[in-house]
């Protein structure tokens, strides 16, 4: 779609160029906004529909961010690495958990070109419930590397990043750089969950439940709810304690309500998936 409301494209080059911008006030989903313009990565949403509000763009790609790197056990993701980068990645072995990069990137339903331009930082920023990099790096304890206008930056958990549906923890000038996975994490046993209501369709409902070498487990709930919800627990829980916790943890006023699911529905199939996620860990551990 055309934006005409958009009367610059800034392509800063360097973080001093971005600095250099100044900051406005704050932009919707996407991210920040920066003397009235609009950060630009992939674009697949920022086309999609009209944006009135956006008069410039500032493109996020010419700061030529390496995709992907392995450094000091962590999984460093540019902001601006595409999906089809993301999917090309070819885990280690000993990642037990690296099968879950390619099932939430299959989870886009998108066609080739969405893939070869919408970015993993463009998804988390955009919040959505359905977003699938949220519902991986959450999953996988990853934190939002955020850079600051002021040349400051600061990190914090990608499940409190997003806080709801285009709602995430950016302020006036605040770029998301990357999101670090720890690789300890993607070491770790894992079961992935997802629904929709159609083959095709958006995801509705999508769970990940992830195990440590000392019986430790994770059970993210994305997709059905507002914002990531992630439960641990010290030691594998039987069913009913498992059922009780996400009643109690997750309120039926969190569950999504849009024309990809129902609230009851969701709330129907994260429990049926919670149950299904701790009998896969339980019969892997055992």
């Amino acid at each position: 779609m055309d934006l005409n409301a958009v009367t610059a494209v800034l392509r800063p080059r360097t973080r001093s160029d971005l600095a250099a911008l100044g900051t406005g006030e704050t932009a919707t989903a996407v991210s920040a906004g920066l003397a009235g313009g609009t950060f630009l990565a992939g674009g697949t949403w920022l086309f999609s529909e009209p944006q009135p509000g956006a008069h410039r763009l500032v493109d996020l790609t010419a700061l030529g961010w390496t995709p992907l790197a392995i450094r000091d056990d962590v999984l460093s993701i540019a902001a601006t690495c595409t999906i089809a980068d993301l999917n090309a990645f070819e885990p280690p072995p000993d990642w037990r958990g690296g099968g879950l990069i390619r099932a939430c990137c299959r989870a886009f339903l998108a066609s080739f070109k969405v893939w070869n331009m919408a970015t993993v930082g463009g998804n988390i920023c955009l919040g959505l419930p359905a977003g699938p990099m949220i519902s991986l790096v959450s999953a996988l304890e990853g934190e939002a590397l955020i850079w600051a206008p002021d040349g400051t930056e600061r990190r914090m958990p990608v499940a409190s990043f997003v806080r709801g549906p285009l709602d995430v923890a950016l302020g006036p000038g605040e770029v998301l750089r990357a999101v670090e996975i720890p690789v300890a994490a993607l070491r770790r046993r894992a079961a992935f969950r997802r629904a929709s209501l159609t083959p095709l369709g958006r995801s509705g409902v999508l769970l990940i439940g992830t195990r440590g070498a000392a019986g430790d487990v994770r059970l993210t709930i994305t997709a059905a709810t507002r914002h990531p919800v992630v439960l641990a627990f010290d030691a594998l829980p039987d069913a009913a304690a498992l059922e009780q916790y996400i009643t109690s943890m997750v309120p039926d006023a969190l569950y999504y309500d849009d024309v990809h699911g129902r609230p009851d529905w969701r709330r129907h199939m994260t429990r049926l998936y919670a149950r299904e996620i701790r009998a896969e860990l339980a019969e892997g551990a055992a």
